[in-house]
């Protein structure tokens, strides 16, 4: 392990996230609130870890960053932004414990949306900026922000693309790293601006219009209100949002190619056609059951609140118009479901991703045929591709992992007096990046109550599922240290 290099790599990073700090200093010194001296502290902070860091790397040389070192440095990347990030926070005095800045910080990078605020709106804008601001740059991922403005990392640059784009398989869009990275993040800020300027046609302010299409395009969830979008109670706001978190939940490849004149691509993506599959068929489901517990006299309205929450929790978002603890079981348990599957593989949504399980459905599939065809030699495909059996076996293994950190996850919390409901919901919320769970941590509360051990168990659940797994695993197999 280069550690050198790694150093250097935290180093750009962590002073390019402190350079972020720029806009909502800028809000705090237009309203002129106290939360300006806290922003000014965290940046000159930022700024002096960031000069440590790359002091320490001096040495380091973009050619020694290998797959362990890129390993490293994005696990400790996200780490080291969420450190940095949580200090306006904690500077400002808006939550009582470092504890909770961190987990703040790291919910907002990770695009969870799980938060320890009790009281969001008294909470000055420059910091609701911040928190939000953070949803949008952890999106489409820091490293790769930091591989479209810093080609200085020349050769490193792939390995870190690999280790941090969620998905099964990364996706590039041209050779260049760099290139791919410029292109993905200016699909991101088309739709970012076109959300925003359809969400102040309808009346929002700039300010609620910017911070809300953070955690739209991001599938983050902060508000900066306490009742969440709830707090709109325009029927155009909610469908807007409803529209891009549908969008901020599909691979991010196929809005480029509409974009670039190929509108087809959606329709021929088995995974896309998957994902509008189960958003339709669960939104039906949700509208029966609503109308079976006599919720919501009007049609469209049992429709945009069924729609609104079952592609918030699909998508990972988190955002919520309605408190679902108070529908009926059944609804309940499928949004409970939802929370295992999330958006598409090179979307900024988090938890298992959909193309994983529609290779698993297929899997299952290929094993009844072989039962019936034991001589057969028939390849699982996805569309027209026949998937090499190494790639089905590792979704196999992110299966399992998957179960497996949820329930070490879950235990965790429970051994710190936490009860089953709340333990397990919040470790499925916290993993898949969804931000609200059910019980204690629902969408009408939140996570302030938890004792500090589970907030640190519930932040590194959110690192694991913002990397999706493997990238931090594989820092705790022995291969990664030998020489």
């Amino acid at each position: 392990m280069r550690f050198p290099v790694v150093a250097k790599f935290l180093g750009l990073l962590t002073g390019v996230v402190t350079l972020w700090m720029l806009w909502p200093l800028g809000w705090a010194l237009w309203d002129h609130t106290s939360d300006r001296d806290a922003l000014a502290l965290s940046m000159m902070s930022g700024f002096a870890a960031s000069g440590a860091l790359f002091f320490l790397g001096r040495r380091g040389q973009s050619s020694d960053m290998g797959l362990r070192e890129a390993f490293a440095a994005v696990t400790l990347s996200w780490i080291a932004a969420s450190a940095v990030g949580a200090l306006p926070f904690w500077f400002a005095h808006a939550v009582p414990t470092y504890t909770d800045a961190f987990f703040e910080t790291m919910s907002g990078f990770t695009t969870t949306g799980s938060s320890v605020l009790t009281d969001i709106e008294v909470v000055p804008r420059g910091l609701l900026f911040w928190r939000s601001l953070t949803h949008w740059l952890g999106g489409m991922g820091i490293i790769v922000l930091t591989l479209a403005v810093m080609p200085v990392l020349g050769m490193g640059g792939g390995q870190l693309f690999r280790a941090e784009v969620p998905g099964p398989v990364p996706e590039k869009l041209t050779p260049r790293v760099q290139q791919t990275a410029l292109l993905l993040w200016g699909v991101y800020v088309f739709l970012s601006l076109a959300q925003t300027a359809l969400m102040m046609a309808g009346g929002m302010n700039l300010f609620d219009a910017l911070t809300h299409m953070f955690g739209t395009m991001a599938t983050g969830g902060f508000s900066t209100y306490n009742s969440s979008v709830g707090h709109f109670s325009s029927p155009y706001l909610q469908w807007v949002i409803i529209l891009f978190m549908f969008l901020a939940g599909a691979n991010f490849t196929l809005h480029y190619l509409a974009l670039t004149g190929h509108p087809g691509a959606f329709l021929k993506d088995p995974e896309f056609r998957f994902y509008a599959l189960i958003t339709l068929g669960c939104v039906v489901l949700t509208v029966s059951f609503l109308a079976g517990g006599g919720l919501y006299p009007h049609l469209e309205e049992r429709v945009r609140a069924a729609a609104f929450q079952v592609v918030s929790i699909l998508t990972t978002t988190g955002f919520a118009t309605a408190n679902y603890e108070n529908w009926p079981y059944a609804a309940q348990f499928l949004l409970l479901l939802l929370m295992f599957v999330g958006g598409c593989a090179g979307s900024t949504g988090g938890a298992m991703k959909n193309v994983r399980l529609l290779v698993l459905c297929r899997h299952v599939g290929h094993e009844l045929f072989l039962l019936l065809h034991p001589r057969a030699v028939v390849p699982i495909r996805l569309g027209h591709q026949a998937l090499p059996p190494r790639l089905v076996s590792a979704i196999g293994a992110f299966f399992s992992l998957y179960i497996g950190a949820l329930a070490l996850c879950t235990l965790g919390v429970c051994a710190l007096g936490v009860d089953i409901l709340t333990a397990l919901s919040g470790a499925a919320a916290t993993l898949g990046n969804i931000g609200p769970g059910l019980g204690n941590v629902g969408p009408a509360e939140n996570y302030a109550a938890l004792p500090g051990g589970a907030k640190w168990i519930y932040s590194l659940a959110m690192l694991m599922g913002r990397l999706e797994l493997f990238t931090v695993a594989v820092l705790l197999h022995p291969a990664c240290w030998r020489k």
